[in-house]
């Protein structure tokens, strides 16, 4: 399973790293040292966590969110795969994405929940790339 570094979770949750780093500090978000006793965090929890804050909101007021080019970097929060479709949502700090594509694609591009991914927008479609 992917990790998260505190800078990394909080540019996918779209805060301050000290932000991310208060709430790891406050038990909202579960941490665990590598070897190089760097904090980081599971990407399943993270992906969770990404849900709560997402409907909860941040409480930072002065955060703003934008969306370079279309392309919304963000984690993997759920995964559905039918025999030939599939449907993947992606929290990209306050906006959940969801795409509809093929099993094939989901399975070539190894996506699951927990790990960085990128939604882009042209149009009404949505455009994985795995980060």
């Amino acid at each position: 399973m992917q990790s998260y570094t505190i800078g990394q979770a909080a540019r996918l949750l779209g805060v301050s790293p000290d932000t991310a780093r208060r709430w790891a500090d406050a038990g909202k978000v579960a941490t665990h040292r590598d070897d190089g006793g760097r904090r980081l965090i599971d990407g399943r929890d993270l992906a969770a966590f990404s849900i709560e804050v997402a409907q909860n909101g941040t409480g930072e007021d002065d955060a703003s969110y934008t969306s370079a080019r279309n392309a919304f970097p963000g984690i993997v929060t759920a995964v559905k795969l039918g025999d030939v479709a599939a449907q993947v949502e992606i929290q990209a700090g306050p906006h959940r994405l969801v795409s509809l594509l093929t099993r094939e694609a989901v399975e070539e591009l190894g996506l699951e929940v927990g790990m960085q991914a990128t939604a882009r927008v042209k149009s009404t479609s949505v455009h994985i790339d795995r980060s």
